[in-house]
């Protein structure tokens, strides 16, 4: 496992294998992490997580250096939450770069477009994010080369020779088929090939790709690390000075930026991230178990169930498996009417929230699923309501 944790039946990381007492008091757990994450040093009489920044120019007399100058290129706020992502994706690591954008696509263009040059080849998978074709289609048309191939299976390794950038989604939105990204990352940098893993659906707390030896992790702020349904957010964490400068660079160009409220939002709801990981990854297994027993569903996908395809693989990576289940219902209509009868679970485009959401995936036409097909987010609910809902939605749509 990494970092020497172990995964609990339910998918939590509870505690680290072989650590002894003593050892335990002196490196934080997730919670602890989660918590004091990205907070400054205590100063009498302010507070423990000072407010958001305001300020599109700061007092700036003589020679034009520290740490802020103009509003586009820093800000008080991101500097702590960008802080605390990367304490929570990779803890310990002082040489660690976070960088903070608006929305999880401004983040993943961020790192593209800031790699890739025309003439370069990228590899990406085919079962991602809805958007990505639009991106391939905006890659093509800078003169970059793209391949696709799925995340099952590892498949991407087929298509990698002479690749400049692999990206990686683990687990894939919305099928949650788990790639070995050790595996796939000692080929590509075998080759001198970059990778970038979305951590998205994983958060943090979940899987931790730079530790795997990605050298990016990039993810939507959006989900589950700030779990509320509220902000739009993106973050890419990197190792490399080297690599991360063009990624900065970019963000300043476009100006791809958080804002403050939204940033000291995010950071706020990292405290309980922990918290709810455990509840929803927690319920997300329940809710996938109850519908193993269901006739009327098939192609049931969670990688925390000990019987689904990406359990082996995901086992050894992730620390917990996420809040997502997926299935297949018989029809669309079948699908709608479900849906529909829900009470505790919102028809949303999004997961990760408190709020538990579902939706009919195939109404957007950029997913390659079912018509039937559902994608199931576990929020913060009782699971024992949870399930009761979904039992009765599911008998309320048969008739």
């Amino acid at each position: 496992m990494t970092s020497g944790d172990f995964v609990t039946a339910n998918g939590a990381g509870t505690g680290r294998a072989g650590e002894s007492e003593g050892t335990r008091a002196t490196v934080p757990g997730d919670g602890t992490r989660a918590v004091r994450a990205g907070l400054p040093e205590p100063v009498k009489y302010e507070p423990t997580l000072p407010g958001p920044v305001f300020a599109a120019h700061f007092h700036l007399p003589g020679e034009p250096t520290g740490p802020y100058t103009y509003g586009r290129d820093e800000n008080p706020t991101w500097t702590l939450l960008e802080r605390a992502i990367g304490e929570l994706e990779a803890p310990g690591q002082d040489s660690v770069e976070t960088l903070s954008f608006p929305s999880g696509m401004a983040a993943i263009s961020a790192v593209l477009f800031s790699q890739l040059r025309a003439g370069d080849v990228v590899v990406l998978p085919d079962d991602g994010y809805q958007v990505l074709p639009l991106v391939r289609e905006q890659l093509t048309a800078y003169g970059i080369e793209v391949r696709t191939a799925p995340t099952a299976g590892d498949a991407q390794l087929e298509v990698l020779d002479g690749a400049k950038l692999l990206w990686i989604e683990t687990p894939s939105n919305p099928g949650l088929d788990v790639c070995d990204v050790r595996r796939l990352v000692a080929a590509a940098h075998a080759q001198g090939t970059l990778v970038a893993v979305d951590n998205t659906l994983a958060t943090p707390l979940g899987q931790r790709p730079l530790e795997l030896g990605a050298d990016f992790s990039v993810a939507s702020g959006t989900k589950m690390l700030t779990g509320h349904g509220d902000i739009l957010l993106g973050y890419v964490t990197g190792r490399d000075a080297a690599l991360m400068s063009p990624v900065r660079r970019w963000r300043k160009v476009v100006g791809a930026i958080p804002g403050p409220m939204e940033a000291w939002l995010a950071h706020r709801s990292l405290a309980t991230l922990q918290l709810r990981a455990d509840r929803q990854t927690a319920t997300a297994r329940t809710i996938a178990e109850v519908l193993r027993d269901r006739p009327e569903v098939t192609g049931l996908r969670y990688p925390g169930l000990p019987d689904d395809p990406s359990y082996n693989i995901a086992s050894q990576q992730m620390r917990r498996f996420g809040c997502v289940v997926s299935f297949t219902l018989p029809s669309r209509e079948r699908a709608e009417r479900f849906l529909d009868a829900l009470r505790l679970v919102d028809d949303a485009t999004s997961f990760g929230g408190v709020r538990s959401t579902a939706e009919r995936r195939g109404r957007w036409g950029g997913d390659s699923v079912p018509e039937g097909f559902i994608r199931f987010s576990a929020g913060a609910e009782d699971p024992e309501d949870l399930v009761a809902d979904v039992l009765r939605a599911l008998d309320a749509s048969a008739e």
